[in-house]
């Protein structure tokens, strides 16, 4: 049998990630390598002109007119410690509540965090001091309160530690951030804060009914309705085929009831089969939103 090598393992490994949280893993691994390379050649004078126009800039007035600056300065990070940190924190955590809400419900609420952190570091920049700030981490603790909410008594395994619930380690990584709000070791804690915060939220918002992935499809439908040559919009109705009938919404709502009873039915007999682990992110998707209507 031929040994997988390293780099097919990781591929695979990477691979297998959802779309969305893929994405954003490659875009902060590319740019903090590309960094790299330029302080490896001695160009560090092009990653000082990267952060001047991708970090977060403690000035209101310039954030307004570059408003990039508050998605952007999540894809810079400071170092290989604090991407390795990000990127397994948001790995871990980011998975399940991407394969559990979708992709676009999860960018919504990862990058809802990191402006959400952004924004209230704004606020308080002349209180907890006025530099550029980088990183993922105020997105990526807004995705550990959302993954906290959705799988609260999950254990968590960390190094020399007894097994801890997703609900008890959040909130002891969020007292350690107030604890140091103030300390002076140039780490962005309000950023973390705020991104916890908007974390909680939104998916607040979500579990009383607010679907962002609704949202975002129809913002996306609408918009690109928008180049459409509009040549249906003078086209005549067609005529009522006699084998047609109207249908009332009680109808629909009875149909949509029974194939939703059946869908749930399936789920669960391959639950009690194989397991839990064994349903895809579609199904897992369904199980959810389905039991949020129970």
């Amino acid at each position: 049998m031929q040994q997988e090598s390293f780099f097919d393992s990781a591929k695979r490994g990477f691979m297998s990630l959802p779309k969305g949280l893929r994405w954003v893993i490659f875009i902060n691994v590319v740019v903090f390598l590309f960094m790299s390379f330029m302080d490896l050649f001695g160009l560090s004078i092009i990653n000082a002109g990267i952060i001047r126009w991708l970090a977060l800039s403690p000035s209101a007035i310039e954030n307004v007119y570059q408003p990039w600056r508050l998605a952007t300065y999540i894809f810079v990070q400071g170092s290989g410690f604090h991407i390795l940190f990000n990127m397994l924190w948001l790995g871990w955590m980011g998975r399940p509540v991407e394969d559990t809400l979708g992709t676009r419900n999860f960018l919504v609420l990862f990058f809802g965090s990191g402006i959400g952190g952004g924004l209230l570091h704004i606020v308080l920049a002349g209180f907890f001091g006025a530099a550029p700030t980088i990183g993922a981490s105020g997105a990526v603790f807004g995705m550990m309160v959302v993954f906290a909410m959705l799988f609260p008594y999950q254990q968590i395994m960390l190094l020399f530690l007894p097994p801890i619930q997703a609900r008890y380690l959040v909130a002891g990584l969020i007292f350690l951030d107030v604890l140091f709000l103030n300390s002076g070791d140039n780490i962005a804690r309000v950023v973390h804060l705020g991104g916890a915060l908007w974390g909680y939220l939104l998916m607040k918002g979500y579990n009383q009914g607010y679907n962002y992935d609704r949202w975002v499809g129809a913002i996306s439908s609408r918009y690109s309705g928008i180049f459409s040559s509009g040549a249906d919009s003078g086209t005549k109705s067609r005529p009522k085929n006699p084998k047609m009938r109207a249908v009332s919404d009680a109808d629909i709502l009875e149909e949509t009831e029974v194939e939703n009873q059946s869908q749930m039915d399936k789920i669960l007999d391959k639950i009690s089969k194989d397991g839990y682990a064994s349903l895809s992110a579609e199904e897992k998707r369904i199980l959810f939103e389905l039991s949020k209507k129970k």
